[in-house]
């Protein structure tokens, strides 16, 4: 690292250039707050080429959304962009340190305060030729690609306790949905009742793949060989944070195992916030994270202010 690295603190460290981490960054820096934006360049959403939802974006990519959200940034003085993994995430007298891998170079900042907006990893049922098909007829967010597989047969795919209620929800956009639970996920005599009353039937045997042409997918692959018609498919993964390199910090965790936060994004550590999919998760859309983006970097910038103005420790307001 640096001297100058050392010297002079940034504001704030934001770690993570989705929609959450950049919508962030670019309500402080219009606030004149020094930031810079730490990213990997591992975006979970690579696959998808067309996003939808995002007001004046519908159908754009991620990747665009986020190149144009980086050059607005690149307009203001008080922003910088580190592309590098953080590895480690620690407490100094006044602040953080947060340390990068690029390649073999190791840097190292500090920051007064740090947002984490890394998001979540995917684990996805293990099915070999799923990801051929994931981005295109097969899909994670229901919310942001139904429109696209209306009126189509649709699987739904999954191994946990929330498959019904996905189902449900996909029923607004189709009328022959089947559910496949890979043997695995459990459903009550609420959620078959509930299913049946949207005419949606209940796969239970195991599922070994998904097979498909060049036009998409094609049908849905069951242990006994048989293949099941389906033409469109959401898959529910299992969604882990990628907070490996905040563990120092000993952020407390909401009983999904994401980090619980106020309303306003404040985790338990002071100084510490999370934006986007960080956080217990909602709706798993690029404007909502982009809004938990802007509600952050307000609160952060409060508390900030607060700071500076009274004796009484601004930062402390955290999650107990």
């Amino acid at each position: 690292m640096t001297d100058e690295q050392k010297a002079e603190p940034y504001d704030v460290a934001i770690i993570g250039a989705g929609p959450g981490g950049l919508s962030a960054a670019l309500n402080l820096v219009r606030a004149r707050r020094r930031t810079i934006v730490i990213d990997g360049n591992r975006p979970r959403n690579a696959a998808t080429f067309h996003s939808h939802g995002f007001i004046t974006r519908d159908g754009v990519s991620p990747l665009e959304l986020r190149r144009l959200a980086r050059a607005e940034l690149e307009e203001y003085p008080h922003y910088e962009f580190h592309q590098a993994l953080a590895t480690k995430v620690t407490r100094t007298g006044d602040g953080f340190e947060v340390t990068t891998k690029a390649g073999l170079a190791i840097s190292a900042y500090l920051a007064r305060t740090i947002v984490i907006a890394t998001g979540t990893a995917e684990l996805m049922p293990a099915l070999p030729t799923l990801r051929a098909f994931y981005g295109t007829s097969i899909h994670s967010c229901i919310e942001c690609d139904g429109w696209e597989e209306r009126g189509k047969p649709v699987a739904v795919i999954g191994e946990t306790p929330d498959l019904a209620d996905r189902a449900l929800f996909a029923s607004q956009w189709s009328d022959d949905i089947i559910v496949f639970t890979c043997g695995i996920a459990e459903l009550s005599a609420a959620d078959e009742a509930a299913l049946a009353a949207r005419n949606i039937t209940v796969d239970r045997r195991a599922v070994t793949d998904v097979v498909g042409d060049r036009a998409g997918l094609t049908g849905i692959v069951m242990a006994d060989g048989e293949v099941v018609a389906r033409t469109a498919a959401f898959v529910r993964p299992i969604y882990q944070p990628k907070l490996d390199y905040a563990a120092s910090l000993e952020l407390a965790r909401a009983a999904d195992g994401f980090l619980a936060v106020d309303a306003e994004g404040r985790t338990s550590v002071a100084g510490v916030y999370a934006a986007g999919e960080s956080a217990s998760p909602g709706p798993r859309q690029l404007i909502v994270a982009a809004g938990q983006g802007a509600r952050v970097a307000a609160a952060l910038g409060f508390d900030l202010v607060r700071a500076a103005v009274s004796d009484l420790p601004a930062l402390a307001r955290t999650v107990q």
